[in-house]
């Protein structure tokens, strides 16, 4: 009698074991399900967003404020590449900034927008470091930052950067979000090239 309600138990464990993997499978599947709805679902509406958008200025400040709002307290600057410089595209305010304010972005040097461009990968602080940034350990101790590569067909046009107090980290979730939509934003930025190429302005520091 004690050996069956002692297996009897044991099954039951086994049981109750098998049952909580499967509910815990269950709960990460719909939370990743969850995940990729939001990511869907904010990239329907960047291109919806974009499209509109007739100038590179209009272009981007509206992809600025859809970044903004899955990412509130990070600042965006936009950089393309252009073929002997850069073009840095700011807002604050619906409206553009100069390079000369002083904000992380005019530490970012020709050379560097190269070496970032070349990489066309997802850059952190460290390796923007090892790519040439140069700036104060005070400045540098109280951000966060990461670049976001814009590419089209393997090409790079530039990419994002984005920057936040170093207690607010990008967390994969928003950096998954951004990273969606910036083969169609490459895409409306060389189209926007192509219709006015005469509109862009470079910007050097």
């Amino acid at each position: 009698m004690r050996l069956l309600v002692r297996k009897l138990n044991k099954a039951r464990r086994a049981q109750a074991k098998k049952i909580d993997i499967l509910c815990n499978d269950f709960v990460s599947a719909q939370r990743d399900f969850i995940k990729r709805l939001g990511i869907i679902s904010f990239t329907a509406n960047f291109y919806e967003a974009i499209i509109a958008a007739t100038e590179m200025d209009d272009l981007l400040h509206t992809a600025g404020k859809l970044i903004k709002t899955q990412i509130p307290d990070a600042n965006v600057a936009f950089f393309l590449r252009g073929e002997e410089s850069f073009e840095l595209h700011l807002f604050e305010n619906g409206l553009p900034i100069t390079f000369e304010q002083k904000r992380i972005e005019r530490y970012f040097t020709t050379e560097l927008v190269n070496n970032i461009c070349k990489a066309n990968k997802v850059c952190t602080l460290d390796s923007l470091l090892t790519m040439g940034l140069q700036a104060s350990p005070a400045v540098l101790n109280k951000i966060s930052m990461v670049t976001v590569p814009m590419g089209q067909l393997g090409a790079s046009v530039g990419f994002i950067l984005l920057c936040q107090a170093v207690e607010n980290k990008l967390t994969c979730e928003e950096l998954n979000k951004i990273c969606a939509v910036t083969q169609g934003l490459a895409q409306a930025i060389a189209c926007r090239r192509t219709l006015s190429p005469s509109a862009e302005q470079k910007i050097t520091p």
